[in-house]
């Protein structure tokens, strides 16, 4: 099985002690100090799991991380000294599973990678995972979403919080249901996560002029996939 953890940061000191606290998990940490070489590593290791610093030389983070998006949908958790909004935002929007702002606890981020990892669990074969709605399909196992015959380019948590929404329809999830189900954890924050993949989910959804179902917005409360008719 596959234990390799990847820790890309130039930061030797931190480092070294998330690369501790992997191997007391009974992860195999593996290192890169820039961009380059975390990507290089990537093809060379196949890690379970990459903890990802933006600001690295000769590659940032954010290039990694579409780099990476375009052939893989590896678990990516950015590890940053940024807080700014924006850059969070920028993060998950690329594909990014989760995004840790420095300072940290070292036992919050194993916390984040337990989480994560959890919620790796290939469908088998005989499971359906392909959902049809008029002019709508959503196949998890691929990663991948048509609408009217064409292929939407969604990201990862996109596609997953489409599912989840689609795979119930008419069913109110609140912020931190979906935060739960998707992230996988009781999130250390506000909503707001929630609400930028939405609203980039539905902007990338009404270019393709979607007709038969929605996903609304229920004031006060939360989401829901809404079937309009059949």
């Amino acid at each position: 099985m596959n234990k390799h953890i990847l820790i890309a940061d130039d930061n030797e000191g931190i480092v070294d002690i998330l690369k501790s606290y992997v191997a007391k998990e009974g992860y195999v940490p593996i290192i890169a100090y820039d961009g380059e070489s975390a990507i290089e590593l990537f093809h060379q290791y196949a890690p379970l799991l990459i903890l990802l610093d933006v600001m690295m030389p000769k590659k940032d983070g954010f290039e990694v991380c579409r780099e990476i998006r375009q052939i893989s949908n590896v678990p990516i958790i950015m590890v940053t000294a940024k807080s700014e909004d924006a850059d969070r935002i920028m993060g998950l929007d690329i594909g990014a599973d989760d995004y840790i702002i420095k300072p940290f606890s070292p036992g919050e981020v194993m916390a984040r990678i337990r989480a994560v990892l959890r919620r790796i669990d290939l469908p088998s074969e005989d499971e359906k995972n392909i959902l049809h709605y008029p002019g709508l399909e959503i196949n998890l196992s691929d990663y991948d979403v048509k609408i009217n015959s064409k292929t939407v380019s969604l990201t990862k948590k996109e596609i997953e919080i489409f599912w989840l929404l689609a795979s119930n329809p008419g069913k109110v999830y609140s912020r931190d249901n979906l935060l739960n189900s998707v992230w996988g954890y009781e999130y250390f924050g506000d909503s707001r996560t929630v609400d930028t993949h939405i609203k980039r989910l539905r902007a990338k959804i009404e270019l393709t002029e979607p007709v038969g179902w929605e996903i609304k917005t229920i004031w006060g409360v939360g989401y829901k996939f809404e079937v309009k008719h059949v």
